[in-house]
């Protein structure tokens, strides 16, 4: 027969009842015994004998109920029948009369907040393909950021990133082999932080018919793993753009910055 189980054990050394087979396991296994006479030790030191036989129910003081009727205004007292009978009985609670009710000032309306419309979205061709392409491989494939750089490899493939209709933002891309085979995308992004969303990375084809997401690119360095056997001949193009926080995992159509890898 197996051994007891540690739960077994565990319920053995807080002397409550185990199954029949585990009972007689443990009458006459010397290693189980030893192991719940070990536990107890931990038990008995760790009980506390006021809590583990009390005695009869304390009744609260008057003067707590006099404090909550009167900090909320409630005027009945509690039911005869709450207090335990083994409890001394309660001096009766003051008739306090509730306190009146203040209804809270409105606060004056502040100015309207301007509307800004969001710039169009330049394609709808864009934003089908990278919805499609979503579907395929899965939001986020290869898009997990790399915390360690202590194998930094060897610089296979570099891009300059540009500014896009006077977006400010600037950079530089590469793509690192390292030792063991993986490819990560190290792009460096100097830009302010957008007023509204978020920066993500993307590969894009040079058609901008097709692209891959890569996750969310903060100012400074953020390395991303490519995707095991992703063509950089098919996708050379590195684009960071600017995504609402809308829930909606196609591209925005709101580039800031880009360039190809060479």
């Amino acid at each position: 027969m197996p051994h007891c189980t540690p739960e077994e054990l565990a319920l053995a050394a807080l002397r409550e009842p185990l199954p029949d087979d585990a009972a007689a396991h443990l009458a006459g296994c010397a290693s189980c015994t030893g192991e719940v006479s070990r536990l107890r030790r931990a038990v008995d030191v760790l009980a506390v004998p006021e809590l583990a036989d009390p005695g009869p129910p304390v009744a609260p003081p008057p003067a707590l109920w006099a404090g909550i009727a009167a900090a909320t205004g409630v005027a009945t007292a509690p039911r005869p029948g709450v207090v335990a009978a083994s409890a001394p009985p309660a001096d009766p609670v003051p008739d306090v009369p509730p306190a009146p009710l203040v209804p809270a000032a409105r606060p004056e309306p502040g100015p309207v907040a301007p509307v800004v419309p969001l710039r169009p979205r330049r394609s709808r061709l864009l934003l089908a393909a990278a919805a499609a392409l979503v579907v395929g491989l899965g939001i986020g494939a290869g898009a997990v950021a790399l915390s360690g750089r202590d194998d930094d490899g060897v610089a296979v493939a570099e891009a300059v990133l540009d500014p896009l209709e006077d977006s400010g933002a600037s950079g530089s891309a590469a793509v690192v082999e390292r030792e063991d085979g993986t490819r990560v995308l190290r792009v460096e992004l100097a830009a302010d932080a957008p007023p509204e969303g978020y920066y993500e990375a993307w590969l894009l084809t040079e058609s901008v018919t097709g692209l891959v997401p890569l996750g969310v690119v903060r100012p400074g360095t953020e390395d991303f793993q490519l995707p095991a056997g992703l063509d950089l001949g098919e996708y050379p193009v590195v684009d960071v753009s600017v995504e609402p926080l809308d829930g909606d995992p196609a591209h925005s159509g709101l580039s800031v910055a880009r360039g190809q890898l060479s």
